[in-house]
């Protein structure tokens, strides 16, 4: 659905106004919605689909999983979380999980970042240069 450059504006513009120091509030989201679906202007619809998607990609940017073969013990965990939280800051919400199919090493992704230190990665880029 292609969306008119004025509702991508004013989407962006209540976008901005759910912040509160520098994070997304979701109380504010919820109230700039609301009163969206009261008020109706025009091309509300393009404006709520925009909100959602510029809302959903700031959710991603600070939600990490971090994938590794073997349970990590809490020393690691702690010590692979301090550094996501240098690079990314301290709203970082973070979830382990275990993948023996990776058969050794991380798999970490933040957002649409992805950093694949797998064995399992290694050995796919191997198997495409023969």
């Amino acid at each position: 659905m292609k969306i008119s450059k004025l509702a991508q504006r004013e989407a962006r513009q209540l976008f901005r106004s759910c912040f509160v120091d520098g994070r997304l509030d979701e109380g504010r989201v919820r109230r700039a919605m609301t009163l969206l679906l009261e008020k109706k202007p025009r091309g509300f619809i393009e404006i709520m689909s925009r909100m959602h998607r510029l809302v959903k990609l700031e959710l991603d940017q600070h939600t990490a999983r971090v994938e590794c073969a073997a349970p990590l013990d809490p020393a690691q965990q702690a010590h692979i979380a301090g550094q996501l939280k240098s690079l990314y800051g301290d709203g970082l919400d973070l979830t382990f999980a275990q993948n023996p199919s990776l058969i050794g090493g991380l798999r970490i992704q933040v957002g649409s970042n992805l950093y694949d230190g797998s064995v399992k990665a290694r050995l796919e880029l191997l198997e495409q240069s023969f």
